[in-house]
């Protein structure tokens, strides 16, 4: 008789972990049914969906912060969720939470980013009827995008996907955990990343925020961690004391104000900015152009938001390029 590895992680998830972990076993389920798998919980198998699917491939065209940047140790929207998954995972480990779920939830939250990042989120929101948020489209691309047909995830995934900003209120505490790795690993990253390409560097962060969380990328991420786990350990809820909190607040604010909008961050923003709007303006034009995949969709969500949907599923590059082959005159031969 052939094991079921499945019930035995199952059995054990319930014995270990924290009375306030989300159970693979009691997973609320998918949208449709699906045989459960003899080795993986359902919460892995999301996990393995993802990585697999061609819109987390796609992240590691899409940009973080800078736009097409000359180095190749910038990050990009992939190696943004590697990190992510890294720091959800520390957190949901020492706290005794269903680490799978905190990975699948990480792993997918990013799956709906524009290309060139929040800009090209921005246009979109401006120009689509009923606007456009990254996290909705994230969700709307493992519900229903994906493959044509959604990746059929389990509820809590699901939930973690949409709920993952600050805003956002998750229904289990994996996703709230993802919730503070996402900007524990931006806020870290872009300093990273800024310091490198000479815009910023440690001197000039704010000087109360390096006494409290840490003068090094690695000092501060091990500080906002070990402060989430010093006040969230066996606790019906996954939060930074306030006081962190507020110097958090407070060196986030300060690369809004110094490091998002400088000038020499942004300076193709406004290029892109044009490729975007141009581009949706376009297949709203001609949608019957777009793929099969994308069209059986117009009836029911309309043109706006399926014209969205495809430039939302491009990369930075893919996209120069569809601007350049539709207008940007070729040589004549």
């Amino acid at each position: 008789m052939q094991k079921n590895y499945r019930e035995i992680i199952e059995q054990r998830e319930r014995q270990m972990l924290s009375p306030y972990a989300a159970l693979s076993s009691e997973t609320r389920g998918r949208e449709l049914p699906l045989e459960p798998c003899p080795v993986r919980t359902a919460f892995v198998r999301d996990r393995d969906r993802i990585i697999h699917c061609k819109s987390f491939r796609r992240l590691k065209h899409k940009t973080q912060v800078f736009l097409s940047p000359v180095g190749d140790h910038y990050r990009t929207r992939l190696t943004h969720t590697l990190e992510v998954s890294q720091i959800a995972r520390t957190i949901s480990r020492a706290l005794m939470l269903n680490e799978d779920l905190t990975e699948a939830i990480a792993m997918g939250h990013d799956l709906g980013h524009t290309p060139f990042g929040h800009s090209g989120e921005k246009v979109l929101n401006a120009l689509v009827p009923g606007g456009f948020e990254h996290n909705v489209q994230s969700l709307r691309m493992v519900e229903k995008l994906e493959n044509g047909i959604g990746l059929n995830l389990t509820y809590e995934v699901r939930d973690g996907i949409l709920n993952h900003k600050k805003s956002g209120k998750p229904c289990t505490l994996e996703g709230y955990v993802v919730s503070l790795a996402d900007r524990i690993a931006y806020v870290n990253h872009d300093i990273d990343d800024a310091i490198r390409a000479g815009l910023l560097s440690n001197e000039m962060l704010p000087k109360s925020c390096i006494e409290k969380i840490g003068k090094t990328h690695g000092e501060r991420i091990n500080a906002l961690i070990m402060d989430i786990l010093s006040v969230s350990f066996s606790q019906p809820f996954v939060r930074m004391s306030d006081e962190m909190m507020q110097e958090f607040d407070r060196l986030r604010d300060y690369l809004f104000e110094n490091l998002y909008h400088d000038p020499r961050a942004k300076a193709e923003e406004s290029k892109a900015l044009g490729v975007v709007e141009t581009l949706y303006r376009h297949y709203l034009k001609n949608i019957d152009t777009l793929p099969d995949d994308f069209k059986k969709n117009i009836e029911e969500d309309g043109a706006e938001r399926v014209a969205a949907d495809y430039i939302a599923c491009m990369t930075d590059r893919y996209a120069v390029r569809d601007y350049e082959r539709l207008f940007v005159p070729k040589d004549w031969n």
